[in-house]
Protein backbone atom coordinates (compact mmCIF):
# COMPACT_ATOMS: atom_id res chain seq x y z
CA UNK A 1 0.00 0.00 0.00
CA UNK A 2 1.16 3.54 -0.87
CA UNK A 3 0.07 6.93 -0.57
CA UNK A 4 -0.61 8.71 -3.97
CA UNK A 5 -1.26 12.70 -3.21
CA UNK A 6 -2.46 14.73 -6.30
CA UNK A 7 -1.66 18.49 -6.27
CA UNK A 8 -3.63 19.64 -9.28
CA UNK A 9 -5.99 22.82 -9.28
CA UNK A 10 -9.41 23.08 -7.73
CA UNK A 11 -11.64 22.69 -10.68
CA UNK A 12 -10.47 18.81 -10.44
CA UNK A 13 -11.56 18.26 -6.78
CA UNK A 14 -14.54 16.28 -7.59
CA UNK A 15 -13.04 13.89 -9.97
CA UNK A 16 -10.34 12.78 -8.01
CA UNK A 17 -12.78 12.32 -5.09
CA UNK A 18 -14.36 10.12 -7.74
CA UNK A 19 -11.37 8.78 -8.77
CA UNK A 20 -10.47 8.07 -5.00
CA UNK A 21 -14.18 5.54 -4.84
CA UNK A 22 -13.57 4.02 -8.14
CA UNK A 23 -10.28 2.96 -7.63
CA UNK A 24 -10.60 1.42 -4.03
CA UNK A 25 -8.77 3.83 -2.12
CA UNK A 26 -8.74 2.66 1.70
CA UNK A 27 -9.20 6.29 2.43
CA UNK A 28 -8.70 9.91 1.34
CA UNK A 29 -8.20 13.20 2.76
CA UNK A 30 -7.63 16.81 1.68
CA UNK A 31 -4.66 18.85 2.03
CA UNK A 32 -6.85 22.27 1.84
CA UNK A 33 -6.43 24.84 -0.67
CA UNK A 34 -3.45 26.78 -1.82
CA UNK A 35 -2.83 30.49 -2.49
CA UNK A 36 -1.96 29.34 -6.49
CA UNK A 37 -5.42 27.74 -6.64
CA UNK A 38 -4.74 24.19 -6.64
CA UNK A 39 -5.96 21.98 -3.92
CA UNK A 40 -4.04 18.24 -2.85
CA UNK A 41 -5.58 15.30 -2.29
CA UNK A 42 -4.17 12.16 -0.89
CA UNK A 43 -5.29 8.72 -1.30
CA UNK A 44 -4.55 5.69 0.44
CA UNK A 45 -4.25 3.33 -2.28
CA UNK A 46 -3.78 -0.73 -2.13
CA UNK A 47 -0.96 -2.24 -4.52
CA UNK A 48 -3.19 -3.93 -6.56
CA UNK A 49 -4.61 -0.93 -7.94
CA UNK A 50 -1.94 1.98 -7.68
CA UNK A 51 -0.81 1.06 -11.23
CA UNK A 52 -4.44 1.65 -12.89
CA UNK A 53 -5.28 4.91 -10.93
CA UNK A 54 -1.24 6.48 -12.10
CA UNK A 55 -2.43 5.42 -15.68
CA UNK A 56 -5.60 7.71 -15.14
CA UNK A 57 -4.11 10.07 -13.23
CA UNK A 58 -1.21 10.90 -16.04
CA UNK A 59 -4.13 10.87 -18.48
CA UNK A 60 -6.18 13.17 -17.00
CA UNK A 61 -2.96 15.88 -16.24
CA UNK A 62 -1.45 15.06 -19.47
CA UNK A 63 -2.27 18.73 -20.74
CA UNK A 64 -1.61 20.54 -17.29
CA UNK A 65 1.96 21.48 -16.29
CA UNK A 66 0.31 22.52 -12.89
CA UNK A 67 -0.34 19.11 -11.57
CA UNK A 68 1.91 16.84 -9.87
CA UNK A 69 1.86 13.42 -8.77
CA UNK A 70 3.17 11.89 -5.05
CA UNK A 71 3.61 8.17 -4.60
CA UNK A 72 4.98 7.59 -0.98
CA UNK A 73 5.58 4.32 0.96
CA UNK A 74 4.07 3.71 4.66
CA UNK A 75 5.42 1.49 7.24
CA UNK A 76 1.91 1.15 9.00
CA UNK A 77 -1.59 2.51 9.46
CA UNK A 78 -3.01 3.11 12.94
CA UNK A 79 -6.19 2.79 13.84
CA UNK A 80 -8.06 4.72 16.89
CA UNK A 81 -6.91 2.20 18.68
CA UNK A 82 -3.09 2.32 18.41
CA UNK A 83 -2.83 -0.98 16.18
CA UNK A 84 -1.64 -1.55 13.13
CA UNK A 85 -4.43 -1.71 10.42
CA UNK A 86 -4.50 -5.61 9.55
CA UNK A 87 -4.91 -5.04 5.94
CA UNK A 88 -1.58 -3.03 5.48
CA UNK A 89 0.12 -5.76 7.57
CA UNK A 90 -1.16 -8.74 5.65
CA UNK A 91 0.02 -6.35 2.69
CA UNK A 92 3.31 -5.63 4.08
CA UNK A 93 3.49 -10.13 4.35
CA UNK A 94 2.91 -10.34 0.79
CA UNK A 95 5.12 -9.37 -2.52
CA UNK A 96 5.09 -6.25 -2.95
CA UNK A 97 4.33 -4.65 -6.87
CA UNK A 98 6.26 -1.93 -7.56
CA UNK A 99 4.09 0.63 -10.03
CA UNK A 100 5.74 1.19 -13.76
CA UNK A 101 6.88 4.55 -12.92
CA UNK A 102 8.39 3.43 -9.28
CA UNK A 103 10.70 0.80 -10.73
CA UNK A 104 11.88 3.63 -13.60
CA UNK A 105 12.66 6.37 -10.76
CA UNK A 106 14.70 2.74 -9.26
CA UNK A 107 16.41 1.62 -12.01
CA UNK A 108 17.27 5.00 -13.85
CA UNK A 109 19.65 5.72 -10.98
CA UNK A 110 22.31 2.59 -12.33
CA UNK A 111 22.02 4.11 -15.51
CA UNK A 112 23.48 7.11 -14.52
CA UNK A 113 27.04 7.95 -15.27
CA UNK A 114 28.40 10.53 -13.39
CA UNK A 115 31.69 11.26 -11.18
CA UNK A 116 30.27 8.88 -8.37
CA UNK A 117 29.98 5.89 -10.86
CA UNK A 118 33.13 6.42 -12.38
CA UNK A 119 35.52 6.85 -9.31
CA UNK A 120 33.32 3.67 -7.59
CA UNK A 121 34.13 1.49 -10.29
CA UNK A 122 38.07 3.03 -10.20
CA UNK A 123 37.95 1.88 -6.70
CA UNK A 124 36.32 -1.61 -6.84
CA UNK A 125 38.28 -2.39 -9.80
CA UNK A 126 41.36 -1.93 -7.74
CA UNK A 127 40.24 -3.59 -4.71
CA UNK A 128 39.09 -6.23 -7.15
CA UNK A 129 42.62 -6.84 -8.76
CA UNK A 130 44.03 -6.54 -5.19
CA UNK A 131 42.19 -9.42 -3.96
CA UNK A 132 42.78 -11.60 -7.12
CA UNK A 133 46.52 -11.45 -7.30
CA UNK A 134 46.60 -12.56 -3.80
CA UNK A 135 43.91 -14.69 -3.99
CA UNK A 136 41.82 -13.19 -0.97
CA UNK A 137 38.32 -14.03 -1.76
CA UNK A 138 36.63 -11.88 1.01
CA UNK A 139 38.57 -8.43 -0.75
CA UNK A 140 37.32 -9.89 -4.30
CA UNK A 141 33.52 -9.65 -2.75
CA UNK A 142 34.03 -6.77 -1.24
CA UNK A 143 34.81 -5.42 -4.68
CA UNK A 144 31.67 -7.47 -6.20
CA UNK A 145 29.63 -5.11 -3.87
CA UNK A 146 31.27 -1.76 -4.50
CA UNK A 147 31.06 -2.47 -8.26
CA UNK A 148 27.75 -0.22 -9.84
CA UNK A 149 28.42 -2.19 -12.89
CA UNK A 150 24.75 -4.49 -12.51
CA UNK A 151 22.71 -1.24 -12.80
CA UNK A 152 23.45 -0.52 -15.92
CA UNK A 153 22.30 -3.97 -17.49
CA UNK A 154 19.22 -4.04 -15.49
CA UNK A 155 18.33 -0.03 -16.77
CA UNK A 156 18.86 -1.75 -19.91
CA UNK A 157 17.05 -4.55 -19.90
CA UNK A 158 14.09 -2.28 -18.03
CA UNK A 159 14.63 0.73 -20.99
CA UNK A 160 14.27 -2.24 -24.10
CA UNK A 161 11.17 -3.30 -22.14
CA UNK A 162 9.63 0.12 -21.77
CA UNK A 163 10.73 1.11 -25.45
CA UNK A 164 12.40 4.07 -24.39
CA UNK A 165 15.19 5.09 -26.54
CA UNK A 166 16.84 7.47 -23.86
CA UNK A 167 17.60 5.53 -21.37
CA UNK A 168 18.52 2.46 -23.44
CA UNK A 169 21.25 5.24 -24.69
CA UNK A 170 21.82 5.87 -21.48
CA UNK A 171 22.30 2.60 -20.13
CA UNK A 172 24.71 1.74 -23.30
CA UNK A 173 27.14 4.56 -22.36
CA UNK A 174 27.24 3.96 -19.07
CA UNK A 175 27.59 0.43 -19.28
CA UNK A 176 30.26 0.52 -21.84
CA UNK A 177 31.79 3.64 -19.82
CA UNK A 178 32.12 1.23 -16.79
CA UNK A 179 33.80 -1.66 -18.31
CA UNK A 180 36.13 0.51 -20.10
CA UNK A 181 37.32 2.22 -17.71
CA UNK A 182 37.44 -1.16 -15.60
CA UNK A 183 39.79 -2.61 -18.30
CA UNK A 184 42.17 0.11 -18.48
CA UNK A 185 42.89 0.32 -15.22
CA UNK A 186 43.32 -3.94 -14.44
CA UNK A 187 45.71 -3.35 -18.13
CA UNK A 188 47.57 -0.41 -16.23
CA UNK A 189 47.83 -2.63 -13.31
CA UNK A 190 49.56 -5.41 -15.02
CA UNK A 191 51.91 -3.45 -16.65
CA UNK A 192 52.82 -1.65 -14.21
CA UNK A 193 53.45 -3.70 -10.88
CA UNK A 194 55.36 -6.86 -10.88
CA UNK A 195 52.56 -9.55 -9.75
CA UNK A 196 51.58 -12.53 -10.70
CA UNK A 197 48.31 -13.77 -12.25
CA UNK A 198 48.42 -17.44 -11.63
CA UNK A 199 46.59 -17.71 -8.24
CA UNK A 200 43.55 -19.76 -8.15
CA UNK A 201 40.99 -16.77 -7.28
CA UNK A 202 42.29 -15.63 -11.19
CA UNK A 203 42.04 -18.63 -12.89
CA UNK A 204 38.91 -19.23 -12.04
CA UNK A 205 37.54 -16.05 -14.08
CA UNK A 206 39.30 -17.71 -17.27
CA UNK A 207 36.94 -20.42 -17.60
CA UNK A 208 33.17 -20.61 -17.55
CA UNK A 209 30.83 -23.50 -18.03
CA UNK A 210 27.05 -24.14 -18.42
CA UNK A 211 26.86 -23.84 -14.41
CA UNK A 212 28.09 -20.53 -14.89
CA UNK A 213 25.22 -19.37 -17.47
CA UNK A 214 22.80 -20.98 -15.30
CA UNK A 215 23.98 -18.87 -12.81
CA UNK A 216 23.25 -15.62 -14.79
CA UNK A 217 20.42 -16.70 -15.99
CA UNK A 218 19.20 -17.13 -12.45
CA UNK A 219 20.42 -14.11 -10.65
CA UNK A 220 19.41 -11.93 -13.62
CA UNK A 221 16.04 -12.88 -12.97
CA UNK A 222 16.38 -12.42 -9.00
CA UNK A 223 17.61 -8.73 -9.45
CA UNK A 224 14.50 -7.92 -11.15
CA UNK A 225 12.68 -9.99 -8.63
CA UNK A 226 13.95 -8.03 -5.88
CA UNK A 227 12.95 -4.74 -7.19
CA UNK A 228 9.64 -5.37 -8.22
CA UNK A 229 8.99 -7.20 -5.65
CA UNK A 230 10.32 -4.21 -3.22
CA UNK A 231 12.78 -6.51 -1.56
CA UNK A 232 15.97 -4.57 -2.91
CA UNK A 233 18.59 -5.24 -0.33
CA UNK A 234 18.48 -9.28 -1.86
CA UNK A 235 20.65 -7.31 -4.96
CA UNK A 236 23.46 -7.56 -2.65
CA UNK A 237 23.71 -11.54 -3.07
CA UNK A 238 22.60 -10.84 -6.63
CA UNK A 239 26.18 -8.82 -7.58
CA UNK A 240 28.06 -11.77 -5.64
CA UNK A 241 26.53 -14.40 -7.56
CA UNK A 242 26.55 -12.69 -10.85
CA UNK A 243 29.76 -10.05 -10.21
CA UNK A 244 30.58 -8.69 -13.66
CA UNK A 245 33.71 -7.07 -12.45
CA UNK A 246 36.59 -9.89 -11.18
CA UNK A 247 35.90 -10.99 -14.61
CA UNK A 248 36.38 -7.66 -16.69
CA UNK A 249 39.86 -7.05 -13.91
CA UNK A 250 41.07 -10.67 -15.29
CA UNK A 251 40.35 -10.10 -18.76
CA UNK A 252 42.65 -6.52 -18.59
CA UNK A 253 45.31 -7.69 -16.51
CA UNK A 254 45.66 -10.82 -18.93
CA UNK A 255 45.91 -8.47 -21.68
CA UNK A 256 48.54 -6.65 -20.13
CA UNK A 257 50.78 -9.74 -19.70
CA UNK A 258 49.90 -10.95 -23.16
CA UNK A 259 48.17 -14.30 -21.90
CA UNK A 260 45.60 -13.93 -24.75
CA UNK A 261 44.48 -17.87 -24.34
CA UNK A 262 43.22 -16.87 -20.35
CA UNK A 263 42.26 -13.41 -21.53
CA UNK A 264 39.59 -15.27 -24.31
CA UNK A 265 38.40 -17.58 -21.15
CA UNK A 266 37.91 -14.27 -18.95
CA UNK A 267 36.11 -12.22 -21.92
CA UNK A 268 33.71 -15.61 -22.47
CA UNK A 269 32.51 -15.42 -18.81
CA UNK A 270 32.18 -11.93 -19.00
CA UNK A 271 29.98 -11.53 -21.54
CA UNK A 272 27.77 -14.74 -20.88
CA UNK A 273 27.37 -12.72 -17.40
CA UNK A 274 25.90 -9.92 -19.38
CA UNK A 275 23.87 -11.74 -21.83
CA UNK A 276 21.89 -14.26 -19.15
CA UNK A 277 21.55 -10.96 -16.64
CA UNK A 278 20.12 -9.10 -19.56
CA UNK A 279 17.57 -11.94 -20.99
CA UNK A 280 16.03 -12.92 -17.95
CA UNK A 281 16.07 -9.09 -17.03
CA UNK A 282 13.76 -9.31 -19.91
CA UNK A 283 12.01 -12.18 -19.54
CA UNK A 284 10.99 -11.23 -15.76
CA UNK A 285 10.16 -8.11 -16.93
CA UNK A 286 7.74 -9.32 -19.51
CA UNK A 287 5.92 -12.08 -16.88
CA UNK A 288 5.28 -9.03 -14.70
CA UNK A 289 3.58 -6.72 -16.74
CA UNK A 290 6.05 -3.93 -17.11
CA UNK A 291 5.15 -1.80 -20.00
CA UNK A 292 4.15 1.63 -21.18
CA UNK A 293 1.14 3.35 -20.08
CA UNK A 294 -0.02 4.68 -23.72
CA UNK A 295 -1.38 2.63 -26.79
CA UNK A 296 1.55 4.13 -29.28
CA UNK A 297 4.09 3.24 -26.72
CA UNK A 298 2.79 -0.14 -26.07
CA UNK A 299 3.31 -1.35 -29.68
CA UNK A 300 6.83 0.30 -30.06
CA UNK A 301 7.50 -1.28 -26.27
CA UNK A 302 6.45 -4.56 -27.82
CA UNK A 303 9.16 -4.44 -30.81
CA UNK A 304 11.56 -3.39 -29.08
CA UNK A 305 10.88 -6.55 -26.58
CA UNK A 306 10.62 -8.95 -29.35
CA UNK A 307 14.02 -7.82 -31.05
CA UNK A 308 16.49 -7.72 -27.84
CA UNK A 309 14.74 -11.19 -26.70
CA UNK A 310 15.37 -12.34 -29.97
CA UNK A 311 19.24 -10.77 -29.67
CA UNK A 312 20.18 -11.56 -26.68
CA UNK A 313 18.56 -15.28 -27.05
CA UNK A 314 20.62 -15.76 -30.22
CA UNK A 315 23.85 -14.27 -28.53
CA UNK A 316 23.28 -16.43 -25.17
CA UNK A 317 23.05 -19.86 -27.85
CA UNK A 318 26.04 -18.37 -29.79
CA UNK A 319 27.85 -18.58 -26.39
CA UNK A 320 26.81 -22.11 -25.13
CA UNK A 321 28.27 -23.28 -28.36
CA UNK A 322 31.43 -22.10 -28.06
CA UNK A 323 31.79 -22.82 -24.57
CA UNK A 324 31.28 -26.32 -25.48
CA UNK A 325 33.17 -26.16 -28.39
CA UNK A 326 36.38 -24.72 -26.05
CA UNK A 327 35.43 -27.79 -23.28
CA UNK A 328 35.64 -30.59 -26.13
CA UNK A 329 39.04 -28.91 -26.82
CA UNK A 330 40.20 -28.67 -23.75
CA UNK A 331 39.31 -32.39 -23.26
CA UNK A 332 40.82 -33.62 -26.26
CA UNK A 333 44.35 -31.93 -25.60
CA UNK A 334 43.96 -34.17 -22.12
Amino acid sequence: MRIVEVIADRKHAKTLAGMAKFYGAEDYWWGGDGADGRCSIRMLVPDDRRQAMIDSLQDLFKANDRARIVVQSIDAVLTHEGHADQDVKEEKSKTVAATREELYSQIAKGAQLDSNFLVLTFLSTLVAAIGLVENNIAVVIGAMVIAPLLGPNIALAFATSLGDKELTWRAFKTNGAGIGLSMLISIAIALILPIGLDSPEILSRTNVDLGGVVLGLASGAAAVLSLTTGLSSTLVGVMVAVALLPPTATLGMMLGTGRWEEALGAFLLLVVNIVCVLLSAKVVFLLKGVRPRSWTDRNRAKQSMAIYLSLWAVLLALLIAVILIRAAGWHAAW
